[in-house]
């Protein structure tokens, strides 16, 4: 079975992050869609995708060894951590602090002991100088010093008690710390080697992605013809249409359709690296006759996915595009293009895309707006007249590119133009200096799977 894979499909370049629709939770169609051809095959006669498997395979794969690398590289730590505050187990540690307690107390009775001693010794020598010492006193005398040495050899006898149990707990400690550092040698040389799978699932990972993969060529198998409104009011809702069709004399595989709608830059606006170009996407919705509810396009569904179109065959789609509310009045415009992907290897990009431009009138309000008072002058300012609304009349709805320029630099298409003509089906971000419409399609063959 051949592999193959979409790579990428992006309005990129100036834009440095990525652009996800915005959209609201999808609705049932308020205008139902067109009902799909019935040269579409029919749901039970399209195949499961491997690449999307294989995919989901190794990054299922690159996943589980990064977490596993994290795992093992938190439990080093840890280990790194008790090891420096010396936390080992319970059992040890409190048989530690109770036999360095008993040293303590030992010591500190020995200290007492020896202390009481030398009083009782003092007591004694005073008494065997003094004339009028009695011999009662004398011998009492003797008696605590011999009651102190025995206290003092007492002591002595647990002090050296307590400094074995402490020396013991000591070592049990001390075990347990070389223990825990082994584990740390052990814990470094399974992460090497889980580091070493990891570079392993991400090279392949890689290599499904990239390595292999060929370009896929411009053809004219699959067209698009999109069309809509003249005019788009801001903060409501308008209605396009596009169809998909193969024009070749095969069954494609795969299909998919593209679509993006920005406002243009209005005339003698500035733009530079700075411009917040995101806030010109205007978020588009698709429903179909298989797929009745509006669906937004996002990051991880950027495209809609036709499946498999026999000869002749077209699959009709409605789209939904939401101008904000608070965009001004000006131009916008909205661009596709198709491609497919056979299963025997075979892809291929539409050489031709579908672009409708259209008038964006102000959002309605209820309030009149005040008149302003004007200002004294010598003269007065005669006001530039306002922009004609009407769209572009010679925007090619079924299935051609129009020729009509945007500030200048929109040129005409041909099929000799290779992936330049997508950059330029991209009306709006080549006119705002966004980038270009990317649709970079990439197969791998030769693997069974």
């Amino acid at each position: 079975m051949k592999i193959r894979r979409i790579l990428a499909t992006a309005v990129a370049a100036a834009v440095t992050t990525p652009v996800v629709f915005l959209s609201a939770a999808p609705a049932f169609a308020d205008t139902k869609p067109t009902p799909a051809s019935t040269q579409k095959t029919t749901p039970g006669d399209e195949d499961e995708d491997p690449d999307f498997a294989e995919y989901e395979k190794l990054l299922a794969a690159v996943t589980k060894a990064e977490e596993k690398v994290k795992a093992l590289k938190a439990e080093r730590d840890a280990l790194v951590d008790d090891i420096l505050a010396h936390n080992v187990s319970p059992a040890v540690k409190a048989e530690y602090d109770a036999a360095k307690k008993a040293v303590e107390d030992a010591t500190a009775a020995k200290a007492t002991a020896d202390t009481a001693l030398a009083a009782a010794k003092d007591a004694l020598a005073k008494l065997e100088t003094d004339p009028a010492a009695t011999p009662e006193q004398k011998s009492a005398a003797t008696e605590a010093v011999t009651a102190a040495e025995a206290k003092v050899a007492e002591a002595v006898t647990a002090k050296a008690a307590a400094d074995a149990r402490l020396e013991k707990a000591d070592t049990a400690r001390d075990d347990e710390l070389v223990e825990m550092t082994r584990k740390t040698e052990l814990l470094k040389g399974r992460i090497k080697v889980a580091e070493q799978e990891l570079a392993a699932a991400e090279k392949a990972l890689e290599e499904f992605e990239e390595g292999g993969f060929g370009e896929c060529e411009e053809d004219d198998s699959i067209k698009v013809a999109l069309s809509g409104p003249k005019t788009v009011t801001a903060g409501q809702s308008a209605s396009f249409s596009l169809r998909v069709s193969n024009t070749s004399e095969r069954t494609l595989e795969n299909v998919e359709a593209y679509v993006d709608a920005v406002r243009l830059p209005e005339p003698g606006e500035l733009i530079d690296d700075e411009t917040d170009f995101s806030k010109r996407v205007i978020p588009v919705e698709w429903s179909s006759a298989d797929n009745l509810e509006w669906t937004p396009f996002t990051e991880e569904f950027d495209s809609i996915e036709v499946g498999k179109l026999v000869k002749g065959g077209h699959y009709d789609v409605k789209l939904r595009l939401t101008v904000p509310a608070d965009a001004t009045a000006g131009k916008g415009v909205a661009f596709s293009v198709g491609e497919y992907d056979n299963n025997d290897g075979d892809c291929g990009i539409g050489e031709q895309f579908a672009q409708t431009e259209f008038d964006i009138l102000a959002a309605k309000t209820d309030k009149p707006k005040p008149t302003p008072e004007p200002t004294p002058s010598e003269t007065t300012a005669t006001p530039t007249p306002a922009p004609t609304s009407g769209g572009n009349n010679t925007t090619t709805q079924q299935g051609g590119s129009s020729n009509t320029p945007v500030n200048g630099s929109l040129a005409a298409t041909g099929a000799n133009e290779n992936l330049t003509q997508l950059g330029l089906a991209a009306a709006a971000t080549v006119a705002l200096g966004a980038g270009a419409l990317v649709i970079a399609r990439r197969r791998k063959a030769g693997t069974n799977a």
